[in-house]
């Protein structure tokens, strides 16, 4: 889904005056007080709801706060959302209030840190018919000890564009002041002339995604995980050791997750990923550059690869744990139609359905590139305990070991490091997935599930 940036009007961050009411009448109701908000956090008939940057909710100290993280209980609806330009972004804010509970009968407070983002979201809701809206400063609360603030244990493996720039900057930003050499690189498949030198985060340099997964001689082509001593020569080729720290970006988020764990799987200590990949970058006001960028190849990596065996589960290892429901869980992250059997998901893998004993895990309704249920409009990262939720209602216990999987790797990567984020440690990814298990002849069922 292409998603660009159009320009907010001066108006939409200024504006208070109602415009179907009297011109006299104020967007909002009144501005809150901590103590009013902590007076109204356990009513139902109340919504907090943070307006900042979906990294600023996840943790990040952005705007100048103290503490980061957001209130107890909120609600989030970033006005970022409402500056992308998309052909289903409407039916996706709508679908978001539903889910977050945002009804015209709730008072709702606002809040932000910079003055804007709760004017940009109350504006919208205004035009949507809502009048019960307040706002917040969260900066009262940030600066009070005594209100807890939520982060989420690894909200740093997805970092905000600002961040970024920081470090672009040559600023050591927090999560980073003991970081090792810090590489960015830009993940796509093909060429550099596919995506890349149409436009990349300052200083990255391009991987094809091909290295990692090297198409097959036979035919059809398959792209699958290339083995260790592959891996281990592309991290050399690539200039990568275990102590680095890397932050990954894409055009398209899927390719950069994928090749953030195969990073993580090598025994890279700090793989990070752009939150919302380029399209954070640019809807931040930055520039991608087209310049050329290429890495310094090293001797040593540094340690025997793969340094984290466990990101990857393999087929034996799920071939063996399948059945020990006790303790182990194969998460489908495929569209339902693929589980199905009603398609593959892949031109170029014709086979269907799904692997018996597996548990369907959400992922997307527009094909084997959609990951609706887990992203926000502005393909920042949903709200964990949306997605947690839906596993919830699947009989998904985070308490068993998960292996994640899709069609071979991509999809399950991303919710792979979004579990990850939420706190979950017992994960790995099933990189052969679907089409890897499909082709090994194993038992495959097709059809509704009873």
């Amino acid at each position: 889904m292409l998603r660009s940036v159009f320009s907010f009007s001066a108006a939409l961050f200024l504006v208070f005056t109602a415009t179907s009411q009297a011109a006299d009448q104020t967007v909002f109701v009144k501005e809150l007080s901590a103590a009013d908000v902590v007076s109204h956090l356990e009513r139902k008939d109340w919504v907090v709801v943070d307006t900042r940057l979906n990294d600023a909710f996840n943790g990040w100290k952005l705007d100048g706060v103290k503490r980061g993280g957001h209130i107890p209980g909120a609600e989030d609806f970033s006005a970022n959302w409402l500056r992308v330009e998309s052909d289903t972004v409407q039916d996706e804010l709508a679908e978001a209030l539903t889910r977050k509970g945002l009804s015209k009968d709730k008072n709702i407070i606002l809040y932000d840190a910079n003055g804007k983002d709760s004017v940009a979201v109350a504006n919208y809701l205004h035009d949507k018919g809502f009048r019960q809206l307040y706002r917040f400063d969260i900066n009262e609360w940030v600066n009070d000890k005594q209100h807890p603030l939520v982060q989420f244990p690894r909200y740093y493996d997805i970092v905000p564009a600002v961040v970024v720039k920081d470090i672009l900057d040559g600023k050591k930003p927090e999560t980073f002041e003991n970081a090792g050499t810090i590489k960015i690189i830009e993940a796509s498949w093909g060429s550099e002339k596919t995506s890349y030198s149409k436009g990349h985060i300052p200083t990255a340099f391009h991987i094809n995604t091909d290295i990692i997964e090297p198409p097959t001689k036979s035919k059809p082509i398959m792209w699958m995980l290339a083995d260790d001593a592959a891996l281990q020569q592309f991290a050399l080729d690539y200039g990568f050791t275990k102590d680095d720290t890397v932050i990954v970006s894409s055009e398209e988020s899927l390719a950069a997750y994928r090749m953030a764990t195969v990073l993580k799987y090598i025994g890279v200590k700090d793989v990070r990923i752009l939150n919302g990949v380029n399209t954070a970058w640019t809807m931040a006001g930055y520039k991608l550059e087209k310049e050329s960028h290429k890495p310094a190849p090293v001797n040593d990596f540094g340690a025997d690869v793969p340094g984290r065996p466990d990101v990857f589960a393999t087929l034996d290892f799920v071939k063996e744990n399948l059945s020990k429901k006790d303790n182990f869980l194969l998460v489908d992250n495929r569209t339902m139609d693929e589980r199905e059997g009603k398609i593959s998901g892949y031109s170029y893998h014709n086979k269907k359905g799904r692997i018996p004993g597996s548990i369907f895990g959400y992922a997307g309704t527009s094909g084997s590139y959609g990951l609706e249920h887990y992203r926000n409009p502005d393909l920042t990262m949903r709200n964990p305990k949306e997605f947690l939720s839906l596993w919830e209602e699947q009989s998904i216990d985070t308490n068993k070991h998960l292996a994640f999987m899709c069609g071979s790797g991509w999809r399950a990567a991303e919710i792979y490091y979004y579990a990850g984020i939420a706190g979950l440690n017992n994960i790995s990814v099933f990189s052969d997935g679907w089409i890897g298990w499909s082709n090994a002849g194993l038992p495959t069922e097709t059809g509704p599930e009873s």
